[in-house]
C-alpha cells in the first residue's frame, strides 16, 4: 500500500508519527509532501521550518515542549547576533538548528535542488517516510496587512511570529507559485498512491501553498486515489496554532464544517472523499463527502495511529 500525506506545521509532523506507525503495521510506503511556503532566508541561511519540523519530529530530535526546533537547544548564535544588533531579532535560530541550515545552504549554493538536499539531510534522521518538498522553486507565503500606517505585504513568518497574526489582514499571497513546478517525485507519488491523506495542518498556510503549485491540485483531484482529510479544528477552536485567524481572513467559519467546505467535495470539484472530525463535531456535514467522527487529539502515538487507521478505513 502506498500512502501520500499533504502536510505542514507541527500538527502535520505529529500526524506523520501515526502514519509511520500505521504503515509499519501493514507494510505500507509513505511519502510526505511538505509545505515550503514558510521558507525564508535568515542571516544568509536557507530556513525550511516545516521540512525541519517533520524531519526532527520523525527523527526523534524535536523539542517536545516547544513543538518546534531541537531538543536540548542552546542559543549562543542568537545572543551574539542580538549583540551586533543584527535583524531580524524576532526569529531565533538555535545553535543546533543553525547547523542544519548551514548544510542546506551550502548544498543549495552548490547547485543541488531542495528535494535532493532534503533527502541528504534526512539520511541522518532516518524518518522512515519519504520526505518531498512540494516544489524546489521559491514559493513563499506573504500576507497583505495594515502596518506602520499603510498597507504592505510581509512574509508569513513576520506576521505569525513578530505580530502574532494580530494585524488588520487582507489576504494571503503565495509568491512564486505561478512559475513553480512540483518537485520531482511529487506528482508521481500522488498518481501511484492508494490513498491521499490531508493532515490536520493549517488549511490556509500549510495545505493551500502545496496546492498552489501548478499541477498539484489537479494531481490530487484527478488522481485515482481516494482523498481523506483530518480536521484541524475541534469544536470551534484549532487544536494548536492560529488557524482561526487565518480562516477569518478568508471569511471561513472556524469549525470542522467550515474547513471541510473550504476543501470541498470531489463531486463538486473539491478535494475530499472523506473527512474525519472529532466526536464534538459529529453532526458536521460536507456536501459530497463521507464524514466520520473519531477522537482527534494526538495525545500519543497510539492515539494518532488510531486516527490514521480510521482515515484509511474511511476509503
Amino acid at each position: 500500500m502506498r500512502i501520500v500525506v499533504l502536510t505542514g506545521g507541527i500538527g502535520g509532523a505529529r500526524f506523520l508519527l501515526g502514519v509511520r506507525a500505521y504503515a509499519r503495521e501493514i507494510g505500507a510506503e509513505v511519502t510526505a509532501v511538505v509545505n515550503v511556503g514558510d521558507d525564508l532566508y535568515l542571516h544568509g541561511l536557507k530556513v525550511c521550518p516545516d521540512l525541519d519540523s517533520v524531519m526532527y519530529t520523525l527523527g526523534g530530535g524535536a523539542d517536545p515542549e516547544r513543538g518546534w526546533g531541537r531538543v536540548g537547544e542552546s542559543w549562543t548564535v542568537k545572543e551574539e547576533l542580538a549583540a551586533y544588533g543584527a535583524e531580524p531579532t524576532w526569529f531565533g535560530l538555535g545553535d543546533k538548528d543553525v547547523a542544519t541550515h548551514l548544510v542546506r545552504t551550502t548544498m543549495i549554493n552548490g547547485g543541488y535542488p531542495l528535494h535532493q538536499v532534503t533527502e541528504a539531510l534526512a539520511s541522518r534522521w532516518e524518518p522512515g517516510v519519504r520526505l518531498l518538498p512540494a516544489t524546489d522553486d521559491r514559493l513563499e507565503t506573504h500576507v497583505v496587512v495594515d502596518v506602520d500606517g499603510g498597507q504592505r505585504a510581509i512574509h508569513f513568518q513576520e506576521w505569525w511570529i513578530r505580530y502574532r497574526a494580530d494585524l488588520p489582514t487582507h489576504r494571503f499571497v503565495f509568491v512564486g507559485a505561478e512559475t513553480a513546478k512540483p518537485a520531482p517525485g511529487v506528482t508521481e507519488a500522488i498518481a501511484g498512491a492508494d490513498v491521499v491523506l490531508i493532515a490536520p495542518s493549517n488549511p490556509v498556510v500549510s495545505i493551500a501553498p502545496i496546492l498552489a503549485v501548478p499541477g498539484l491540485r489537479e494531481a490530487v483531484t484527478d488522481g485515482p486515489a481516494p482523498v481523506v482529510g483530518v480536521s484541524p479544528i475541534i469544536g470551534a477552536a484549532p487544536v494548536r496554532g492560529m488557524a482561526d485567524r487565518c480562516l477569518a481572513v478568508l471569511g471561513v467559519e472556524c469549525n470542522a464544517a467550515g474547513v471541510g467546505g473550504l476543501y470541498g467535495g470531489r463531486p463538486d470539484g473539491g478535494l475530499l472523499d472523506g473527512w474525519l472530525v472529532a466526536p464534538e463535531d459529529a453532526e458536521t456535514t460536507v456536501p459530497g463527502v463521507t464524514v466520520r467522527a473519531v477522537p482527534l487529539r494526538m495525545t500519543d502515538e497510539a492515539a494518532t495511529t488510531a486516527m490514521v487507521r480510521a482515515a484509511v478505513e474511511l476509503t
